[in-house]
């Protein structure tokens, strides 16, 4: 049975979809400043700094914890349908996650749709992860992670970083991925009802301000459902059990089980879209922390 704790993030996605739905004429950057409040869920992670700085082009927040090995770095990939999200509304969840692992992390404020369709934005995201590079980070001491669009973005990345001839990173932890650009999840129509914040209608806005006009949902760097995962780094998904982008990962999970990968799928039973988000005000939420950094540091090289 959920935590009571945990009601917080019904709340306000309930809260959001009441606005949204009554403000159907509301611009952009009025969306952009509601999303920015899921940090409003998560409390200020104890003992980690945050600083802004521009990689490759790219700004984003450094969170680096007190005592932090600063020869390994998360990358982190924020979500919002690729058009709202910001470092400003996952720093602190992802500051946790820093926290857990011991290492700094770098939430990325790529360029969002529609502004910047696909493929601006895995680009953006590899040439970070380029750059990280060449400033001498070895690639088996950088993982990549991200929520939603930006779990999508955290395994996109990987598979554009391939095809452009780099060394793979040492892992990916996708939470809650929003991978299928066709809306062909099962678990959009049977868990309709408990999902409190996505739907049918939210998604296919959000999938033609990534797409622009010339995406195909089919293409793997924009579905990654339709990608070839034979040799992908170890992976770790998780999601909530009441959310309709479940069938997501599961089909994930299950194509790069065929194709070989060490990858493991954690469903959190009666919990929302990125429930994470709860980070230090909800014990599901810490328990999902606490097995990302299980999942990373050893194959981070942390002890």
């Amino acid at each position: 049975m959920a935590s009571q704790h945990a009601q917080a993030i019904v709340d306000l996605y309930k809260g959001w979809s009441v606005e949204l739905g009554a403000n159907s004429d509301m611009s952009l950057d009025e969306i952009r400043e509601l999303f920015d409040h899921w940090g409003d869920l998560t409390s200020e992670p104890d003992g980690v700094e945050f600083h802004m700085a521009t990689i490759a082009g790219v700004p984003g927040v450094w969170a680096t914890p007190e005592g932090a090995d600063k020869s390994r770095v998360v990358i982190c990939c924020h979500g919002g349908g690729f058009s709202v999200g910001s470092s400003e509304s996952h720093k602190k969840m992802y500051g946790h996650l820093a926290k857990a692992v011991g290492c700094p992390s770098f939430t990325m404020d790529y360029s969002r749709a529609p502004e910047n369709p696909h493929p601006g934005i895995v680009e953006e995201a590899v040439g970070v992860y380029a750059q990280l590079l060449e400033q001498g980070f070895k690639p088996e001491n950088i993982a990549t992670t991200g929520d939603s669009a930006g779990g999508n973005l955290c395994t996109t990345m990987i598979l554009y970083a391939r095809q452009k001839g780099y060394p793979l990173p040492a892992c990916c932890a996708p939470l809650s991925p929003w991978y299928d650009m066709e809306g062909k999840g099962e678990t959009l129509i049977t868990n309709a009802d408990t999902d409190a914040l996505v739907g049918g209608d939210l998604l296919a806005g959000m999938v033609a301000a990534f797409l622009g006009e010339h995406g195909s949902p089919t293409d793997p760097l924009t579905n990654p459902l339709y990608a070839d995962v034979v040799g992908f780094p170890p992976t770790l998904i998780q999601a909530g059990g009441d959310e309709g982008l479940l069938d997501d990962s599961r089909r994930f999970y299950d194509q790069a089980k065929a194709a070989g990968v060490d990858v493991e799928l954690q469903v959190f039973p009666e919990m929302q879209h990125v429930f994470q988000f709860m980070a230090g005000n909800a014990p599901e939420a810490d328990d999902a922390i606490q097995k990302l950094a299980d999942f990373m540091r050893p194959r981070l090289g942390l002890t």
